[in-house]
């Protein structure tokens, strides 16, 4: 069958501790990765540049902030600002001279400066209150990147990104922005798929499950806790900088707000926390949504030739989104990822349906 664990046999370590032990898996794995190296060649230019480049740079992002608090448990309501954080850094960067590479890098560098620093109160703080703290970070560069010239160059400044430069090969091109977005997904997707497996990882998952047991156990809780807020912070500054070069070519201070951190959130929370598959579902559902939801809606009073208002043809996509979030939670509260894994594991055993009444 296509999807089977039976006949698996490890017998070696090597073997057992595998990314993806199961052939199916890798089978699955290859052809995203196959479809996606070739979207360019079999999707329409501008669905490219307007539905999967932003889809792969949001995900990005969701994997960054599932980082946080799907594996050390820690709550960040101002994760918007640590990428606008590195999206200014790295343009500034950039218009001095420095190679895109290092202008990334010095967006994440700077990124994670900042947000250890407000990391810090959560060694002593959790829950609303390290929430609240968190949030305060976004109200900071919120007011930093209006009231400073010298960053933004103003409220209502537009910050423009120099294009991207290899050498002597300017990428400016949909295609090469979407395989410089799609290099550093991939990378972190790696990244977060290996994290599981080593000792940083562990000790995080301790962190997150209950962190004085984790002290009890010898787990250093204040440095894991200070080290997923730099890494998480890194990887967003990185990936704020992808957006700023890649995506917008521009910056300005309304594309960090705080409702891009609540919709931050929500992607890590509908996708599933801790998950990297439900990290690119939680992006999917929450960018594309609203979109084919309208679409739907419109199609739908098109055919039945139903006169509405404008004013309610705007709001009915959103009211059937935020009514499909809530179903969501309702039906599965751990998201996009564990209804995935709950078909993944029926298919394992299908049709041994005894399993099922075992368990039961």
């Amino acid at each position: 069958m296509l999807y089977r664990q039976c006949g698996i046999r490890h017998t070696t370590y090597v073997s057992d501790r595998r990314l993806l032990p199961i052939p199916a898996d890798r089978r699955l794995a290859a052809a995203v990765v196959l479809a996606a190296a070739t979207a360019p060649w079999w999707m329409d230019r501008l669905y490219l540049s307007s539905y999967l480049t932003p889809w792969v740079i949001w995900s990005t992002a969701t994997l960054s902030l599932n980082l946080l608090m799907g594996w050390a448990g820690q709550m960040h309501l101002g994760f918007a600002s640590v990428m606008a954080i590195g999206a200014y850094a790295s343009v500034h960067l950039a218009r001095l001279g420095a190679p895109f590479v290092l202008a990334f890098a010095g967006g994440g560098v700077a990124s994670a400066l900042v947000g250890s620093a407000f990391g810090v109160p959560a060694v002593r703080v959790r829950g609303l209150y390290l929430a609240v703290s968190t949030l305060a970070l976004q109200y900071v560069v919120d007011w930093i990147t209006i009231h400073v010239p010298a960053i933004s160059g103003g409220a209502q400044t537009t910050l423009q990104a120099p294009p991207m430069q290899l050498g002597s090969v300017v990428l400016a091109s949909d295609l090469a922005r979407y395989f410089v977005s799609l290099a550093w997904c991939a990378m972190v997707t790696l990244f977060l798929l290996n994290l599981r497996r080593t000792g940083l990882g562990r000790a995080l998952v301790a962190v997150r499950e209950k962190d004085y047991a984790a002290e009890v156990m010898g787990v250093n809780v204040g440095y894991y806790k200070g080290l997923a807020f730099g890494l998480s912070s890194f990887l967003g500054g990185v990936t704020g900088a992808v957006l700023a070069f890649a995506y917008y070519r521009a910056v300005t201070p309304e594309q960090f707000s705080l409702d891009v951190s609540i919709q931050v959130v929500a992607m890590v929370i509908v996708g599933g926390l801790g998950s990297v598959i439900g990290s690119f579902f939680g992006a999917g559902f929450v960018l594309l949504g609203p979109i084919v939801l309208s679409r739907l809606v419109t199609q739908f009073m098109q055919a039945w030739h139903l006169r509405v208002p404008v004013e309610v043809m705007a709001h009915i996509p959103v009211i059937l989104y935020g009514a499909l979030i809530i179903l969501f939670l309702l039906v599965e509260p751990l998201g996009l990822a564990k209804i995935y894994d709950n078909v993944r594991n029926y298919l394992l055993v299908w049709p041994f349906g005894y399993t099922r009444r075992r368990a039961a």
